[in-house]
């Protein structure tokens, strides 16, 4: 999975950030607040249109979605809190960039563009809550087509390249169809384990 290739590639240069950082005495969880932020800036400059600065802001927006996590192995803070606060901010996040998202279509009377951007919010929001809930069931579902950081990647390109509504007729169709595998992938997971009669 891309995600997995990514986290190897980036510790060479998140590691010495998040060293950095925590010379300042700042917390992983007031990293992941700081990043939160971020996305609503993001998220505001996107709902007044300004599509290709959106798209540089949600590059540095993601570094700290990275730092957090780095920061938090750095310092020996590694908690179950921090793993699930880590993970509902992300959500909350990704929402209030979709809002922007939203707003700026909304704006210009985009109806079409209005269903995709929420089309894809309630898909966006299904892959994170399916992986979720397989775990709660014991099933670990990291496949899928895409995950948190392919949809960024997709954002962040279309954004650049202030072509936005096409990023929403990929990411609207493709975050349903992978809470679709992940749904199939822990049923599947979960036959295989079941106990033959």
């Amino acid at each position: 999975m891309l995600t997995d290739r990514v986290r190897q590639w980036s510790r060479g240069i998140i590691n010495p950030i998040a060293g950095l950082v925590s010379k300042t005495g700042i917390s992983p969880n007031g990293i992941t607040v700081i990043g939160f932020l971020l996305m609503v800036g993001v998220g505001l400059v996107l709902s007044q249109g300004y599509l290709r600065l959106a798209g540089v802001l949600l590059i540095v927006a993601a570094l700290f979605d990275a730092l957090d996590g780095a920061l938090a192995r750095l310092q020996d803070r590694v908690t179950p809190f921090g793993a699930f606060f880590d993970s509902t901010m992300d959500r909350y996040a990704e929402a209030a960039v979709f809002l922007g998202v939203l707003v700026y279509f909304l704006r210009q009377g985009a109806s079409t563009e209005v269903i995709l951007t929420y089309i894809a919010i309630i898909g966006s929001l299904m892959v994170s809550y399916t992986r979720a809930r397989g775990e709660g069931l014991g099933v670990s579902i990291r496949g899928g087509l895409l995950s948190r950081l392919e949809r960024m990647v997709i954002l962040v390109l279309f954004l650049l390249l202030n072509q936005l509504a096409i990023a929403l007729w990929i990411l609207a169709p493709l975050t349903n169809l992978t809470a679709l595998q992940r749904i199939w992938l822990t049923w599947r997971a979960m036959r295989e384990d079941a106990p033959e009669e």
